[in-house]
């Protein structure tokens, strides 16, 4: 190997670096990538492969949110409600948590204008699957989260060496992919172009994934935020529903009239009152800092907790998914993350084209494919990664089935 000289060989280390990088471990990235932009959508991906979720909006006010827990206990009266959820977009059913006899989970969902349950279906959908398969790879929480996080410190130096090796980068942010029909060696050439185009304007957006997935491995690694209070409360299995529950939330508007509600936890055998959780004042926290927490025995409030009462530490926290997953703003935004999310993994799958398109026109044009040079390309980091992928694949069914191992 010749050793690099001057301003122009460093560039060359930096360029190889970030070669080395996103090639060797493309095959993992690009799955990692990939599970993630498609759990940004994954609701709308249940919605169109549910009928049950989906309902017709209408210009009049819905039912109550005791009239929804009514109809789901007379449609499924063996089961526990665990949680109550109004609709996430207006052409969403509500939707409700339930623990069966069995012990296993399953999901009503209630048309939320005419009270009446249009479908059970399983627990596990392809949110549970994308939200699983991406954070953890279906493996133990404790296992399977560092090495998915982990990628963020790959994609940060892709990024650091990415822009040093291109030289005054700045300038190709207006600096359009060029194509020449017929011209030879255009393939190369138009894809890094691409490459380098579309990784220029997702510099904001690698920057979040990377500052967020940090925090989960910090987080990981022992530095959770400390818990909000919860009330303990000596009930039973206590369901409360229509005009019990509505009681209850009104309870709740008078307590905190600038909560808007998304949700209903019940206390089950979990030892607590009946939690009203939404969005208040705070912005990008979860929904679940902004609480009123009620005895359903008497109907008094326990507690009530605001997003904007959290310290640093749990605002940090909070923060990390829907900054993440980019759920503070609906659909809108998770749109936004959708594709941004899709330039990444294209960028993932770029460079490795890049490398296969330049090494096969080096040895010889005709004499092989692309794809198998993709494969080539990789090296002996593309087992490790495909066993990985496979793994969790593997072990779907098994989550599935309710024997998790997260």
């Amino acid at each position: 190997m010749v050793k690099p000289k001057g301003q122009k060989g460093r560039r060359s280390v930096w360029w190889w670096v970030h070669h080395w990088l996103g090639l060797k471990l493309a095959l993992f990235m690009t799955f990692v990538l990939l599970t993630g932009t498609l759990a940004t959508v994954a609701h709308e991906i249940d919605w169109l492969a549910d009928p049950a979720i989906r309902v017709m909006p209408r210009d009049e006010a819905q039912a109550s949110w005791g009239a929804w827990a009514a109809a789901v206990q007379a449609a499924a009266p063996e089961a526990e409600i665990e949680a109550l959820n109004r609709p996430l977009e207006p052409w969403f059913a509500a939707s409700a948590v339930l623990r069966m006899p069995d012990d296993s989970r399953r999901i009503a969902y209630v048309n939320p204008w005419t009270a009446e349950v249009q479908g059970v279906s399983t627990w596990f959908n392809a949110h549970r699957f994308l939200r699983f398969t991406h954070r953890h790879l279906m493996l133990p929480v404790k296992w399977g989260l560092p090495i998915v996080c982990s990628m963020a410190l790959v994609l940060l130096a892709s990024l650091v060496t990415g822009l040093i090796a291109y030289k005054k980068f700045w300038r190709g942010f207006f600096r359009l992919p060029r194509w020449h029909a017929g011209r030879k060696g255009e393939a190369r050439r138009f894809t890094g172009d691409l490459h380098r185009f579309a990784g220029l304007w997702s510099i904001w957006f690698l920057v979040l994934i990377i500052a967020t997935s940090v925090w989960y491995l910090v987080e990981w690694g022992g530095g959770q935020a400390p818990p909000q209070p919860r009330p303990e409360v000596v009930t039973g299995p206590a369901q409360p529903v229509g005009a019990e529950l509505d009681a209850l939330i009104a309870t709740a508007r008078a307590a905190d009239p600038e909560l808007r509600i998304t949700g209903v936890r019940f206390p089950g055998e979990k030892g607590r009152g009946v939690i009203v959780e939404g969005q208040a004042r705070a912005v990008l926290v979860r929904e679940r800092t902004n609480t009123v927490q009620i005895d359903p025995r008497d109907g008094a409030v326990l507690l009530t907790t605001r997003g904007e009462d959290l310290n640093l530490h749990q605002r940090i926290s909070e923060m990390a998914d829907p900054l993440h997953f980019g759920t503070f703003g609906g659909l809108l935004t998770r749109l936004i993350w959708f594709v941004f999310g899709a330039v990444m993994t294209g960028l993932s799958v770029t460079g490795v084209m890049i490398y296969a398109l330049r090494m096969k026109r080096a040895e010889d044009e005709a004499a092989i494919g692309t794809a198998p040079w993709l494969w080539r390309s990789l090296g002996p980091a593309a087992y490790p990664s495909a066993a990985l992928i496979l793994l969790s694949l593997a072990l779907t069914p098994m989550v599935a089935a309710g024997f998790g191992l997260g």
